[in-house]
């Protein structure tokens, strides 16, 4: 008998163990997914989007919304809302320290409340403007860099269930992922503002290379990830200004930056650097992929022919340098200075090739890893 139970309990446990690993592996694909989703895109509006539809998934209740803090006015504000009366809670304002979504913007504590009416921290204002009536809650804090950004709150789950510690820990994952491409979308927004794109080919200028080197590089650190960076020249420009003209230049650089955006991911930064010289940082992206991945773009480019409109059909090359973080350098000012000296090297070895950096004990040099001829237009 005894045998028997200890059976029935082993396959019990079974079960149970096969359960849970189940469950598990459908979180962890969820979350995989959300990451995909919120670093797909760096405007806000679509990350919000993310935001709405992974959380209703996750957990289903009448009612969220999401709030951002403006650091200034010390203020809430409802940026994302849905459920009923939604568009009623848009048009409020919270003070930091005000109503549960304040007090957790100020902590940086989430907060999970069963009975919002028991509660002295519950504003019934809200629900007596907009004649809603919120039952639980559930908010967590957006930190980001240890500084909070915003606060994601659930109200009244499905059922008139209460909510659950998984619950609070499964949203605090998705939010610790948005709080990522939240923070990448408000900067993108911020530099949108000011002079970031090269008139003339409408790429990245220098001013925000330099910036975003800083936070890719932040980011490497943070995550003990990679990124290369890829510095190159067209050859023999000068030649096409001298022959054909400037304008006739400025369009062949034109030209590139489209092959540029065609040719790499959208995840890539692509600027203009000045002249004839251009810069690729591929964040997540070790050496030897982008290697391959240069390699590719310098037979595309040998390929094409410019100003083909013009009826000139120019055949040009370019010579590149890599550099990776941080297998070659541990700073921004050191990652573009070794990837521009790969890159000269290139250019005195020939042209129209591919170099990599080094950094051997006894300095600075690169590594010459392709030879294909320059095209001398």
């Amino acid at each position: 008998m005894k045998t028997v139970e200890r059976l029935q309990r082993y396959r019990n446990e079974n079960h149970r163990l096969r359960a849970d690993l189940a469950q598990r592996s459908k979180e962890l694909a969820f979350f995989i997914n959300s990451s995909k989703a919120l670093t797909s895109t760096l405007e806000f509006k679509k990350i919000l989007r993310v935001i709405m539809e992974r959380a209703q998934r996750l957990i289903k209740c009448d009612a969220w919304s999401l709030l951002l803090l403006d650091e200034e006015l010390q203020e809430l504000r409802f940026v994302a809302a849905k459920g009923t009366k939604a568009k009623d809670f848009k048009r409020f304002r919270l003070k930091v320290g005000q109503g549960i979504a304040g007090w957790v913007a100020k902590t940086g504590q989430p907060l999970m409340i069963h009975d919002v009416h028991k509660d002295k921290r519950f504003n019934k204002a809200l629900d007596r403007i907009t004649r809603y009536k919120t039952r639980s809650v559930l908010c967590v804090p957006i930190v980001n860099k240890k500084r909070t950004i915003g606060v994601l709150e659930m109200i009244n789950k499905i059922n008139g269930q209460p909510f659950e510690e998984k619950d609070r820990d499964l949203l605090r994952k998705l939010v610790d992922q948005a709080a990522i491409a939240m923070e990448r979308a408000i900067l993108y927004e911020r530099m949108s503002n000011l002079a970031i794109t090269d008139d003339l080919t409408k790429l990245f200028n220098f001013r925000y290379l330099d910036q975003i080197l800083d936070r890719e590089i932040s980011r490497c650190q943070r995550y003990r990830s990679v990124l290369s960076l890829v510095f190159f020249d067209m050859d023999y420009f000068k030649h096409v200004n001298d022959t054909h003209g400037h304008l006739m230049g400025s369009k062949v650089l034109i030209e590139v930056a489209h092959l540029l955006i065609e040719n790499l991911r959208t995840v890539d930064i692509i600027a203009r650097y000045g002249g004839d010289e251009f810069v690729v940082v591929l964040p997540e992206t070790d050496v030897q992929t982008t290697t391959r991945i240069t390699e590719r773009l310098h037979k595309r480019l040998k390929a094409h022919e410019f100003l083909k409109e013009e009826g000139l059909r120019i055949q040009m090359t370019a010579s590149y340098g890599i550099a990776g973080y941080p297998e070659h350098a541990q700073t921004k000012r050191d990652l573009v200075h070794l990837a521009d000296q790969a890159m000269y090297q290139a250019k005195n070895s020939g042209r129209s090739r591919i170099c990599v950096a080094e950094k051997p004990r006894g300095g600075l040099r690169s590594r010459l890893i392709k030879e294909a001829g320059a095209v001398r237009p």
